[in-house]
């Protein structure tokens, strides 16, 4: 796929979508870093819904860590694998409160030192918490990359690499929600919507699902 042809891809996402952001809701990046921890093999739905009733209660690593590790499994044990996750946060929390000051980091190498932060955790939060330029390459963005041809890869990093290397400057900031909304709404893992794609025409996949009557157009 050509440089132009990435560019209007991107151009189009924005022009539907100019401001887009995570569907995990959350109000601090310390909320944030917990959410996402807990999003792993779980949808943001559910997230949301175990979360709206932790934070108001403790969304602090003080707080959090105060709970303790059971107290804390009551309010996510509706999410997949509580308790390692359970296990890994209040870790964290730990973590932050003795070598940060409480304070969530904002560089790759301290984040990725926080129990159960990897690559891809780390991306979300430098990208959504401190509008760093990143890549969090999860089962969609690879999907559609791939896909699409935007920019194949033969695993998780080395597609985070291509994208960060050939998407234009001007949408690299917001490109992961725009992909990553694309993946889950439009282009779908078994039934992709190319009938109702705005970049259909763009895509190089070639096994697009399209109604009968655009077919023959």
């Amino acid at each position: 796929m050509n440089k132009d042809k990435r560019t209007e891809i991107f151009s189009r996402w924005r022009a539907i979508n100019p401001k887009p952001t995570t569907e995990l809701e959350y109000s601090t990046p310390f909320e944030l870093l917990v959410a996402v921890a807990l999003s792993a093999q779980s949808t943001d739905v559910g997230v949301n819904k175990a979360t709206c009733k932790l934070f108001p209660v403790a969304n602090t690593p003080e707080a959090i860590l105060a709970l303790g590790e059971d107290g804390l499994k009551e309010y996510i044990k509706t999410i997949g694998l509580f308790n390692s996750k359970a296990k890994h946060i209040i870790q964290t929390c730990q973590i932050l409160i003795e070598k940060f000051d409480s304070v969530v980091p904002d560089n790759r190498a301290d984040l990725e030192s926080l129990p159960g932060v990897g690559r891809k955790t780390a991306n979300v939060i430098l990208n959504t918490a401190f509008g760093q330029p990143a890549m969090a390459v999860d089962t969609h963005i690879y999907r559609v990359s791939n896909r699409t041809k935007i920019a194949p890869g033969k695993n998780v990093l080395e597609v985070e690499k291509r994208l960060m290397r050939l998407i234009p400057d001007e949408f690299l900031l917001d490109a992961h929600h725009w992909l990553i909304l694309h993946g889950r709404y439009v282009c779908k893992a078994r039934k992709p919507l190319c009938g109702e794609c705005v970049i259909v025409d763009l895509c190089e996949f070639n096994k697009k699902v399209l109604p009968v009557d655009a077919k023959s157009k």
